[in-house]
């Protein structure tokens, strides 16, 4: 090869390793590669559109508040408050509250059921629910004793606290019902072993 033809060669080559890449067809070349281009402006709307006007005799429905649920639970699970628009509820789990298969309240405990006395009276609530769960070991007829007699003791403290004559309880012992953990472990059966206190959200 001459050198004359191979310097020419050698500068085809360089031309091709130089080139900018190939492109598809209507690819912005500012844009790097394999990322989409931005999103152009939104379409412009119609409001005369009669797709966007309700039926003939068509009303909206009722506007409604959406209900929002926050729960805040104690690192040891020993204790859980849920507040919604509408209601406050404290879960106290029963081992915070009472010995081993007693519904005889600690000191510990009246001094927590004080805290929930506090919250009732912020929320000038007249209305309140003690309700007592058990786990499902044992049989069902002892939970329901159980869990009753663990939410009287709750409302005593409570009536107490309040000494408020125009406060009504509702006060139940539900047992093995309504679980809120897998019975079939000691963790779950632990927060199903509970006293539930709610009542009604007046202030924010």
């Amino acid at each position: 090869m001459t050198p004359t033809r191979l310097a020419l060669t050698l500068t085809a080559a360089t031309l091709l390793l130089t080139a900018t890449p190939a492109r598809a067809d209507g690819t912005d070349p500012s844009q790097p590669p394999d990322t989409a281009p931005s999103a152009a402006a939104p379409v412009k709307i119609d409001p005369t559109s009669p797709n966007l006007k309700l039926p003939e005799g068509a009303t909206l429905a009722a506007p409604k508040v959406l209900d929002i649920k926050s729960v805040v639970e104690e690192q040891s699970g020993d204790e859980r408050r849920e507040d919604t628009n509408a209601d406050v509820t404290f879960a106290l789990q029963a081992e915070v509250l009472f010995s081993k298969d007693s519904a005889k309240l600690s000191d510990d405990a009246k001094s927590r059921i004080t805290t929930i006395a506090d919250e009732i009276k912020k929320q000038n609530a007249t209305r309140i629910r003690v309700f007592g769960f058990t786990d499902n070991l044992g049989s069902a007829a002892h939970g329901d004793v159980l869990s009753r007699q663990r939410a009287n003791a709750v409302q005593a403290v409570l009536d107490q606290d309040l000494n408020d004559p125009n406060i009504t309880f509702e006060v139940r012992g539900y047992g093995e019902q309504y679980p809120i953990a897998d019975n079939s472990t000691e963790e779950g059966r632990r927060k199903n072993r509970r006293v539930e206190v709610s009542f009604p959200r007046t202030q924010g």
